[in-house]
């Protein structure tokens, strides 16, 4: 989370949840970099102090606690605590798995981003940004490039006294899992795909019924989680994440800081474009921002707007990509991807340096080939199966 408390606006602290915050995104910068970067920019331009806050898991906490060290210089108070931890559920006796000696870590896991709230209070933290005046955090994953701090929601939020705002966005084909906001016995809601029954899922995955869905940025303020923690009244959906450990079917019970929306008071849904959602989940949107569409100036990634069509590229990498080592060895450099409509590619396909993707581009190297292109090839609606397409 960055909180944030200077000259006229009540700001507050921005908490992040810390997943893949560590890998390199462009220029030599990370996800946290970048984060760092923003907050700095933001504390000079408003003459605030806005702090940083990790929220880490039992696994990740030892190396959170190095990384952070490179920031000491920085003029950002970067704060981390632990969420909580619990016990995997054998799944075929519903009984802890510990209690039947599985003691290690892989015994345990932190229940979801749900936990943010309860474990921000039991940290401590929560206490003392609230004796610092803070009023306000700002929530969201550190993969999510358009995750920035936006003054005008916040104003908005303090101005009609919303203790608790989700910011969602128009639902893609790309998005259809995504968890939607609905109207329930009074309430606003967020429903997930794992709650929906079987015979609705895709009547829930329809662009044209459910067209929003949640972004995971979150407003909340940080008066009214002291408030209903100590009541203990954030009774979210317990959502079952079924996995197998060790060759051992267990169940992990985890909840959603989104389906928090409906106990905070005067709660919101705003409607934002499509920018405030940037993530970086696997190496194919780690192309999409390392190439030209995008550039990147203090901190903030920015749409190339050389890009007429509103909508990014359809980008489709094969299991050879799939660590981002690997992705990263097979490319010489990024494809100019400007004007790229799609781009799917399978096998062992390696791509030379200065190279144009245009329009739909398909990429197949049959098994046992090695297929390279070369450099400074400019590939315009094409479909490639060896060196004789090129």
């Amino acid at each position: 989370m960055r909180h944030f408390l200077c000259s006229n606006y009540r700001f507050s602290f921005h908490f992040l949840f810390l997943s893949r915050s560590v890998i390199e995104v462009r220029d030599g910068l990370t996800f946290l970099d970048l984060i760092v970067i923003q907050i700095e920019n933001l504390n000079n331009k408003y003459g605030c102090k806005v702090p940083l806050v990790l929220m880490n898991s039992f696994n990740t906490h030892d190396d959170t606690q190095k990384i952070v060290e490179k920031y000491t210089n920085s003029n950002v108070d970067i704060h981390t605590f632990n969420q909580s931890k619990y016990p995997r559920v054998v799944a075929d006796e519903f009984v802890p798995w510990p209690s039947k000696g599985k003691t290690d870590k892989d015994g345990w896991y932190p229940p979801g981003h749900g936990d943010v709230f309860p474990s921000l209070m039991n940290s401590g933290k929560l206490d003392i940004f609230l004796s610092q005046g803070k009023e306000y955090v700002f929530v969201a994953n550190s993969d999510n490039l358009g995750a920035v701090v936006d003054l005008k929601i916040l104003k908005h939020l303090i101005q009609n006294k919303n203790e608790y705002c989700m910011e969602v966005t128009p639902k893609t084909l790309a998005d259809v899992k995504g968890g939607t906001l609905i109207s329930y016995e009074g309430k606003v809601q967020l429903l997930e795909i794992a709650q929906v029954p079987d015979e609705h899922v895709n009547e829930f995955k329809s662009i044209e019924k459910f067209k929003i869905f949640n972004t995971n940025n979150l407003w909340v303020n940080l008066k009214a989680i002291k408030k209903l923690v100590e009541a203990d009244a954030l009774k979210m959906e317990i959502i079952p994440n079924p996995k197998e450990v060790d060759g051992v079917k267990v169940l992990q019970l985890e909840t959603a800081a989104g389906a928090a929306i409906r106990f905070f008071d005067n709660a919101i849904g705003v409607n934002v474009p499509r920018s405030r959602f940037l993530p970086v989940k696997a190496t194919s949107d780690l192309l999409l921002v390392q190439s030209d569409l995008y550039t990147l100036v203090d901190g903030f990634v920015t749409r190339n707007k050389a890009r007429t069509n509103p909508t990014n590229p359809s980008i489709e990498l094969g299991p050879e990509f799939k660590k981002v080592a690997s992705f990263l060895s097979r490319f010489k450099s990024i494809p100019s991807i400007v004007e790229l409509d799609s781009l799917k590619v399978s096998g062992d396909v390696w791509f030379g340096s200065s190279i144009v993707l245009k329009g739909k581009v398909t990429v197949k190297a049959n098994s046992g080939t090695k297929l390279e292109i070369p450099d400074k090839s400019v590939v315009e609606n094409k479909d490639i199966n060896g060196p004789e397409d090129l």
